[in-house]
C-alpha cells in the first residue's frame, strides 16, 4: 500500500462513510450490531446469547468511541499540546456501556434500535461485567478523573495495571466475609484492544557492577537475573460530547513462554513454570502483603508498571523527535498516591544508565517532571518497603535511591534544620530494620505535592509532611476531590436529572455549578413533590434489589439510612450499629413508637488479613438476623449489608438513599467521595467534620447537614490530655446498656467470645473515639428523625444539597490541577 502524508481526517469525511459505517443514527447503529454479531462473532440472533447480544453492541459502540479517539490524537498533534500521563495502581472505571451511551448522546436512539430487533437494552446493560482493577475511592477517582480529563479536552493517557483478577468477590456466610475469586475477565473484556507492538522489558534482581572509563567517568551496570515483558492493553475512555483518552494497562508475559529443553527432559511443570511466575505479577489485585511473599509481589506489581509506563512514555518523547531533556516541557507525570512513586528512582535510571544523562541533567528533568498526590495520612499505607526487599528485587533502584537521599541531606543541612528534623526528613528509616519512605521520595522527587481536601492538605502540611513544607512551601497545595457527575447523575439517576433538566436545562452536565439555579425552586410545594416522587422510584428500584440480593424485604417508604464504604475502624461502621441497638432496646422495653420507620444499610469489603473489620462485618449481620426476625422489631427498624458493593451496585444505591453516614473520626478520612455522590442525589448527610465532610458543609449551608462530634483538633486534645474510654461507658447508662448488649447470648447465640474483640478494643483502647462521639451521634440522629417527620422541610434540605454540589464535580477537580499544578491547558476539538 502506497504512504499517505494525508491527514486521517481524510478517512473520516463524515459519519458512515470511509473506513466503515461509523454513523450514531438508529439505522447505523442496527446495521453495526448485526455485522459485529455475524462477522465478529461469528453468530445469528437464533442462537446467540445475551452476552454475545452485549459484545456485539460493546464493539459497535467501540467503533464510535475509537472514531473520538483517533480525531483527537491529530487534534493533539496539530497542537502541539503538553501532556498528562496519570499513573494509578488502580481504576474502578465501572460499566463502560451505559457511560459510553450517555457521552455520546445516543441512548434512546440505541434502546430504539435494540427493540426493533426485539432486544431490551437495559438487559444488555445489566450483562456487563465491570472491570476488578480498583479496590475503592482511590481507583474510582482515578476513573472520575479519567472521564474529566477527556470532557474537558486534556491531552492525557492513564497507566495501570491490567490485572487477571479483582481484588475478590465478596460473599456472605453465616454472616461472615468470605472472599472468592473476581474472575471478570472469564467473558472476555469487548472495550480493550491489545498493542502487542506496544512491549517493554522489566527486569528484577541481579547486582550492579560500578566501573570507570579512561575519562574517569563512572559507568553502572544493571545485571538481572530475571525478566518479564509488559503488554499493552488499550481502552478508549470517552468524555461528554468531547474527546477520548487511553487506559493503558500493563499486563506481565514470560520472554520466554516454554521451555522445550525442559518438555523433551518430560519436567513439563518446568517447561511452563517461567510463564506462570511471570504472569503472576498481574494476577490480582493486591495480594495480601501481611508476609514477605507479598510484600514482594506488591512492589514488583508496582516497579512492573512503572517501568513500562515511563518506557513508554519515554518512546513517545523520541517518537516526536524530541531530546529527554525536555521531557518536563512535554510531559507531566502524576503519581495517584504513593504506590507508584517508585517511578522517580526508575526515571533516573532510565536517563542514567538507558540514556546517559547527566546526573544534574537527570535530576533536573525528574523533579520537574513529576507530581504526588497523597491521598491518606495512615501510617499503614504510606508505603515504607524494607532496604533488604529493594536490594533483592531492584538493587540499582536502591543505589540511585541512597544517592538522592545524600544529595538532599546535603541540602538541607545548609539550611536551619535540627538533627531530629534531617532525621525525620530523610528518605532512609534506620530505626530498627532500615526501610526507604516512599511517600519522601514522591515528595523530594516532584515538583508538586497535593492533599485531597482542604483538611486534608492542611493536616498533611501541620503533621505528615510538616518538615517538607517547612522547606518547601511553595511545593505544597489541596485539590479538592470530585465526582464525574454525569455517571453519578445523570446516568445512574436518570429521573432526578430529567427533572434538573426540565427545571434549568442541561448546561449542569458540563457545568455543575448551573446546579445553583435549582435553589429558586426549594420552596415551591409542587416542585418538592416531583423531587420525593424521583426519590420514592428510586427507593422502591433499591428496595427491589435488595430482595433479590439479599432476600430481605424492607419498605421503600421507609427512612434508608446508608453507610457503603470500605470496613475500617476509622470508618467507624460500629458507631452506626451500636446506634441501631439502642433503637433496638428502646423498641424492646418501651415499645417506643415514635422511632420512624427506618432500614439501615451497608456495604464495603474489609481486607482479607484485617481481622476486626471482619469481625465488624460479622456484628452487622448479626445485628441483621436480630432484628430482621424479630416481629416487635422489624416493621420499624431492617439492617441490611449488601454483598460485594461495587460502581454497579452503587449506581442504585446513591439515588436510593435519604441519609449518608460520613461518621469517620474527624482528621483520619482525607477526603471521602461517597459524600459527594449521596448528597449530588439529594441524600441528606450525617457526619463529622472530617475530609471533604467539611468542605460540603460550607457549600450546602449548616442548617441542611446534620453534624456531631469532635473536630480534629479536639480529637488531638483529647488523646493528649489522656483518654479514658472505660470512665465513658460507666457514666452514659443507656452507652453500657448498648456495649454489654454486645456479649449477651441473644446477640452471640452462646459463643461469649464472638464480639469480645469488639468490647475489649472499645472499652480499653477505642483508638477512633467511638465512645466519646457517641452521645453526640445518637442525639443528632434524633434531629434527624424529626427532621425526617416533616416531609416538606426534607425535600427542602434535599434539593438544597444538590442545588450546592458544583464545587464537588471532577471536572472542576481537574480544572484545579491543570491550573495548580500541571500548567496544561484544553484543547478545543474541531466539530464534525
Amino acid at each position: 500500500m502506497k504512504s499517505s502524508n494525508k491527514k486521517i481526517e481524510s478517512y473520516f469525511t463524515k459519519p458512515g462513510v470511509g473506513i466503515g459505517n461509523v454513523g450514531l443514527s438508529k439505522e447505523d447503529i442496527k446495521t453495526s450490531f448485526l455485522e459485529k454479531l455475524f462477522y465478529s462473532l461469528g453468530r445469528i440472533p437464533v442462537v446467540a446469547t445475551q452476552n454475545d447480544f452485549y459484545i456485539s453492541l460493546a464493539l459497535t459502540i467501540r467503533d464510535r468511541v475509537f472514531r473520538k479517539y483517533v480525531k483527537s490524537l491529530e487534534q493533539y498533534a496539530e497542537e502541539d499540546a503538553r501532556g498528562v500521563a496519570y499513573l494509578s495502581a488502580e481504576y474502578l472505571p465501572g460499566p463502560h456501556l451505559g457511560n459510553n451511551l450517555l457521552n455520546l448522546e445516543i441512548m434512546e436512539e440505541i434502546r430504539e434500535a435494540l427493540a426493533e430487533l426485539s432486544l431490551d437494552l437495559d438487559e444488555l446493560l445489566n450483562e456487563e461485567v465491570e472491570p476488578g482493577l480498583g479496590n475503592g475511592g482511590l481507583g474510582r477517582l482515578a476513573s472520575c478523573y479519567m472521564d474529566s480529563l477527556a470532557t474537558l479536552g486534556i491531552p492525557s493517557i492513564a497507566y495501570g495495571i491490567r490485572y487477571e483478577f479483582g481484588i475478590f468477590k465478596q460473599e456472605i456466610q453465616n454472616g461472615w466475609q468470605v472472599e472468592s475469586t473476581d474472575k471478570w475477565l472469564h467473558n472476555g473484556n469487548p472495550w480493550e484492544v491489545i498493542r502487542p507492538e506496544i512491549s517493554f522489558i522489566v527486569n528484577f534482581g541481579g547486582h550492579t557492577k560500578h566501573r570507570r572509563d579512561d575519562d574517569n567517568k563512572l559507568h553502572i551496570e544493571w545485571f538481572p537475573d530475571s525478566e518479564i515483558k509488559g503488554i499493552a492493553y488499550d481502552t478508549p475512555i470517552l468524555g461528554y460530547q468531547s474527546t477520548a483518552i487511553i487506559l493503558r494497562l500493563w499486563k506481565a508475559e514470560a520472554t520466554e513462554s516454554f521451555d522445550f529443553a525442559a518438555y523433551n527432559l518430560g519436567d513439563y511443570y518446568r517447561a511452563v513454570e517461567k510463564k506462570m511466575r511471570s504472569e503472576n505479577i498481574t494476577k490480582v489485585l493486591y495480594p495480601n502483603d501481611e508476609n514477605l511473599s507479598g510484600k514482594e509481589l506488591r512492589l514488583k506489581q508496582q516497579y512492573f508498571f512503572v517501568c513500562c509506563s515511563l518506557q513508554d512514555i519515554i518512546r513517545l518523547q523520541l517518537l516526536q523527535g524530541r531530546k529527554l531533556e525536555t521531557l518536563h516541557e512535554k510531559f507531566t507525570i502524576q503519581l495517584n498516591d504513593t504506590h507508584p512513586s517508585i517511578a522517580v528512582a526508575e526515571l533516573m535510571r532510565l536517563l542514567l544508565d538507558e540514556h546517559h544523562l547527566e546526573w544534574e541533567e537527570a535530576w533536573k528533568v525528574t523533579k520537574n517532571t513529576f507530581a504526588y498526590t497523597n491521598h491518606t495520612l495512615l501510617p499503614e499505607a504510606l508505603e515504607k518497603w524494607p532496604v533488604s526487599l529493594l536490594r533483592n528485587l531492584l538493587p540499582r533502584h536502591l543505589e540511585i535511591i541512597y544517592e538522592i537521599n545524600s544529595r538532599f541531606i546535603s541540602e538541607i543541612r545548609e539550611h536551619d534544620f535540627t538533627g531530629e528534623q534531617i532525621s525525620r526528613m530523610s528518605l532512609v528509616d534506620d530505626r530498627g530494620e532500615p526501610t526507604i519512605r516512599m511517600a519522601h521520595l514522591a515528595t523530594v522527587g516532584s515538583y508538586k505535592v497535593n492533599g485531597v481536601s482542604a483538611l486534608h492538605s492542611g493536616l498533611l502540611q501541620e503533621q505528615v509532611l510538616q518538615d517538607f513544607a517547612q522547606l518547601w512551601p511553595e511545593k505544597f497545595t489541596n485539590v479538592t476531590n470530585g465526582v464525574t457527575h454525569r455517571r453519578f447523575l445523570a446516568l445512574s439517576n436518570p429521573r432526578l436529572a430529567a427533572l434538573i433538566s426540565e427545571k434549568i436545562g442541561k448546561d449542569w452536565l458540563t457545568h455543575l455549578d448551573k446546579l445553583k439555579g435549582l435553589e429558586s425552586f426549594a420552596d415551591e410545594e409542587d416542585f418538592r413533590r416531583k423531587w420525593m416522587e424521583v426519590k420514592l422510584h428510586n427507593k422502591k428500584n433499591l428496595a427491589n434489589h435488595i430482595k433479590e440480593l439479599t432476600g430481605i424485604t424492607i419498605n421503600p417508604e421507609m427512612l434508608i439510612d446508608v453507610q457503603v464504604k470500605r470496613i475500617h475502624e476509622y470508618k467507624r461502621q460500629h458507631l452506626k450499629v451500636l446506634h441501631i441497638l439502642s433503637l433496638y432496646l428502646r423498641i424492646k422495653k418501651d415499645k417506643d413508637t415514635n422511632i420512624p420507620p427506618t432500614a439501615f444499610v451497608f456495604g464495603g469489603k474489609a481486607a482479607p488479613g484485617y481481622f476486626m473489620a471482619k469481625r465488624i462485618i460479622k456484628l452487622i449481620t448479626a445485628v441483621g438476623d436480630l432484628i430482621n426476625n424479630d416481629p416487635e422489631v422489624n416493621e420499624i427498624l431492617k439492617v441490611v449489608f449488601l454483598p460485594n458493593f461495587s460502581v454497579k451496585l452503587a449506581q442504585l444505591v446513591y439515588p436510593g438513599a435519604d441519609l449518608s453516614e460520613q461518621i469517620s473520626m474527624a482528621g483520619k478520612e482525607a477526603s471521602g467521595t461517597g459524600n459527594m455522590k449521596f448528597a449530588l442525589n439529594g441524600a441528606l448527610t450525617v457526619g463529622t467534620l472530617d475530609g471533604a465532610n467539611v468542605e460540603i458543609r460550607e457549600e450546602v449551608g449548616e442548617e441542611n447537614f446534620f453534624l456531631f462530634g469532635l473536630t480534629t483538633k479536639e480529637v488531638e486534645n483529647k488523646k493528649a490530655e489522656g483518654y479514658h474510654p472505660y470512665k465513658i461507658y460507666s457514666e452514659n447508662e443507656k452507652l453500657k446498656r448498648v456495649l454489654d448488649f454486645l456479649m449477651s447470648d441473644e446477640l452471640t447465640n452462646g459463643d461469649p467470645e464472638l464480639f469480645r474483640p469488639v468490647y475489649d478494643n472499645l472499652l480499653n483502647q477505642d483508638p477512633y473515639l467511638l465512645l466519646e462521639d457517641y452521645q453526640s451521634y445518637v442525639d443528632q440522629m434524633e434531629n434527624v428523625y424529626k427532621v425526617w417527620q416533616d416531609p416538606g422541610k426534607w425535600a427542602r434540605m434535599s434539593i438544597l444539597n444538590v442545588a450546592n454540589m458544583g464545587r464537588f464535580s471532577s471536572d472542576r477537580s481537574i480544572r484545579d490541577y491543570c491550573e495548580k499544578i500541571w500548567k496544561v491547558e484544553a484543547v478545543k476539538m474541531q466539530s464534525e
